[in-house]
């Protein structure tokens, strides 16, 4: 029997690199793009690293900004993964230039799957399409909940995430081809290779000893694994079509609490930890709810607790690839 192949987009990428290790590791031949094949090799030793299973893994040089490779990509392909996507939080001199590739570019992704006939995509959405641009409030936030681009706290990136997903949905309205989004919150958890990514630079920061943030500030978590699994499962679940997935791993926790569970984790090789944010009140406000039920229920999703995360990316840290992906 053929097995089924699967276009994982940016295959350098912190979330990417996880869902190719899952993918291999359940018999599934897995297409990656890189902007340039001079990357392959160190994205190969990066996997290899974090325990790559022996599969069917190859390399096509794509870019979000142009046409050029997405045909061959696309080629042959059951279910595309559209991961990549710029990550640039804060303000940026020129939002056009976060904006433009996540919605230019997941347009792009769509168009060469549907001419490929490609029966699902999976793209990967965040939180940030969801609630950011909200005033403070005691709102849990759901699936049906979208960001308001020009509300307080709204950045680039958010504007980015919101547009591309909109985009996305207005043209999987046309069928036939099956649409999924996931909106993860924060994700921490192992890194692969020498470079930090997603919201493991908050621990990184702490574990440098520096305030990463506000100690009262609120991180809702999930653990980069439980990020890939869930794009496995919306992959082939009959009832994921046409759905958007919020995913967290629980209650959001502040900084200090962060560096607690640090401390508690390190206190022999990290020790200053323990004193790095003096004893004082917090308040940065309520913390955002999210709710993840629609993902449990459906997806039959079960993701760690947010401390694993935060433990599993610091000693990630600690003992780095010599590999970095970058390209």
């Amino acid at each position: 029997m053929t097995r089924q192949r699967v276009l994982v987009t940016g295959g350098s990428g912190f979330i990417a690199g996880h869902c190719i290790l899952q993918l291999l590791d359940r018999g599934y031949s897995v297409r990656t793009t890189v902007r340039s094949l001079t990357g392959e090799a160190a994205v190969r030793a990066v996997l290899a690293d974090a325990g790559m299973a022996d599969g069917d893994l190859s390399f096509v040089a794509a870019d979000l900004m142009t046409d050029e490779g997405w045909a061959d990509a696309v080629e042959g392909v059951d279910f595309v993964l559209h991961v990549a996507s710029p990550v640039r939080l804060g303000p940026v001199d020129d939002e056009n230039e976060v904006i433009a590739p996540a919605r230019e570019g997941t347009l792009r992704v769509l168009r060469a799957a549907r001419d490929a006939s490609v029966r699902r995509v999976v793209l990967t959405s965040a939180f940030h399409a969801v609630g950011f641009g909200h005033p403070p409030s005691d709102h849990t936030f759901t699936e049906e909940d979208w960001s308001v681009l020009d509300g307080p706290g709204m950045d680039a990136y958010g504007r980015a995430k919101t547009l591309a997903e909109r985009a996305a949905w207005d043209f999987a309205a046309d069928g036939p081809m099956e649409l999924v989004t996931l909106l993860p919150v924060a994700v921490m958890g192992p890194i692969m290779g020498a470079d930090v990514s997603g919201a493991n630079h908050i621990v990184q920061r702490l574990l440098d000893g520096e305030p990463a943030a506000p100690p009262g500030m609120w991180i809702p978590i999930v653990d980069v694994r439980d990020v890939a699994s869930a794009h496995v499962l919306a992959m082939t679940e009959p009832a994921a079509a046409g759905r958007r997935f919020l995913l967290s791993s629980g209650p959001a926790l502040t900084v200090r609490q962060i560096a607690a569970v640090l401390s508690a984790h390190l206190a022999d090789s990290v020790p200053g930890l323990a004193t790095l944010f003096p004893p004082g009140e917090d308040d940065s406000g309520p913390a955002k709810k999210v709710s993840s039920e629609r993902a449990r229920s459906v997806l039959r999703w079960r993701p760690r607790d947010a401390e694993e995360a935060i433990r599993a990316g610091a000693d990630s840290m600690i003992k780095p690839s010599p590999y970095s992906v970058a390209d």
